[in-house]
């Protein structure tokens, strides 16, 4: 079983059960899906650059990415619609378990000048993102063979009805929060 999916069991459901009051274990909010995206803005005039970010997600992952393209054209930044831009992957189950565990025990604590994630990164309903400057600060990615720096985006789906059961929920799973 996932370290993390262990720790909601023994850990986080009796707190949130404690803390909202709830009658049901059913009610209790739990992890949906985490979506892991990287934008490559550059990749409209040279290709392989995001052939390298799919390799990096693909590693930083286990899952092969899906590529993203753009919806509308916009000619300032030389982009037409249908063009690749990115690339995305979902994780869910024990995937996304695992892929969750190491983002907050290993990877956020290597950040450089890393003070916690800030607490009002929710979306007004139990949903929490964040991003993350470079890819270099995962374990699996070998510096040596990355071609340049490049940032993600992290979405966390959570089936929490508000904000504060998802703050709750992510902070007894062991996501570091900035105090206020």
């Amino acid at each position: 079983m996932a370290r993390l999916k262990d720790k909601y069991k023994n850990e986080a459901l009796p707190t949130l059960m404690k803390t909202f009051e709830y009658k049901n274990v059913m009610q209790a909010p739990r992890l949906v899906k985490a979506i892991v995206s990287m934008g490559v803005g550059q990749a409209t005039q040279d290709a392989k650059l995001l052939d390298g970010a799919i390799n990096d997600m693909a590693i930083i992952t286990g899952q092969k990415p899906a590529i993203t393209l753009a919806t509308k054209s916009i000619s300032n930044f030389k982009v037409r619609a249908g063009n690749r831009v990115g690339c995305k992957v979902t994780l869910r189950g024990d995937m996304m378990h695992e892929f969750l565990d190491r983002l907050f025990n290993i990877v956020l604590p290597r950040v450089r000048d890393f003070g916690g994630v800030a607490p009002d990164s929710f979306d007004g309903r139990g949903n929490f993102s964040m991003g993350l400057k470079e890819q270099l600060v995962f374990p699996e990615i070998d510096y040596d063979k990355v071609d340049r720096s490049r940032g993600m985006n992290i979405a966390i789906v959570t089936t929490a009805k508000t904000d504060e059961e998802a703050r709750v929920l992510l902070k007894a799973l062991g996501l570091p929060f900035r105090e206020a």
